[in-house]
């Protein structure tokens, strides 16, 4: 998705169509915070670490279902707000009277597509974690 682009193969004198992820403040907002997702996933590692050399370690435990929650969180708004986007570029809006973009960009919008499910599934692999921790820590 950070590297989304597409020209038409059509131009004017004055004017190239071109359409690119950075051109729509939710595209930022859906890789920046998916960035940040996996930066806080990241750096959770030693902790999980910690969790496996001390099984019974209460605090690391709690900080990671924290982590957690944050990350999803972030992701499922970033995906959520990418998807509101997408679902324009499809449909249009003729109340706004806004055409749908997609007839003509399609690479661009079956990529952003694609990345917004991705987004979703990642979030559904984000809630198991936590259900899965929170038993965990419960048991502990």
């Amino acid at each position: 998705m950070g590297n989304n682009e597409q020209i038409l193969p059509f131009f004017t004198q004055f004017f190239q169509f071109h359409v690119q992820w950075d051109d729509f403040p939710m595209f930022q907002f859906f890789v920046f915070a998916n960035g940040a997702a996996v930066v806080f996933l990241i750096l959770s590692l030693p902790f999980s670490i910690v969790c496996i050399v001390r099984p019974f370690a209460v605090g690391p435990r709690l900080l990671l279902v924290i982590v957690d929650i944050f990350a999803m969180a972030l992701v499922i708004a970033a995906a959520s707000a990418a998807a509101a986007v997408v679902y324009l570029a499809h449909n249009g809006s003729q109340d706004a009277n806004w055409i749908a973009i997609c007839q003509q960009y399609t690479d661009f919008c079956q990529v952003t597509s694609q990345a917004v499910v991705a987004s979703f599934v990642a979030a559904v692999f984000l809630i198991c974690l936590i259900v899965l921790s929170s038993v965990a820590l419960k048991r502990g």
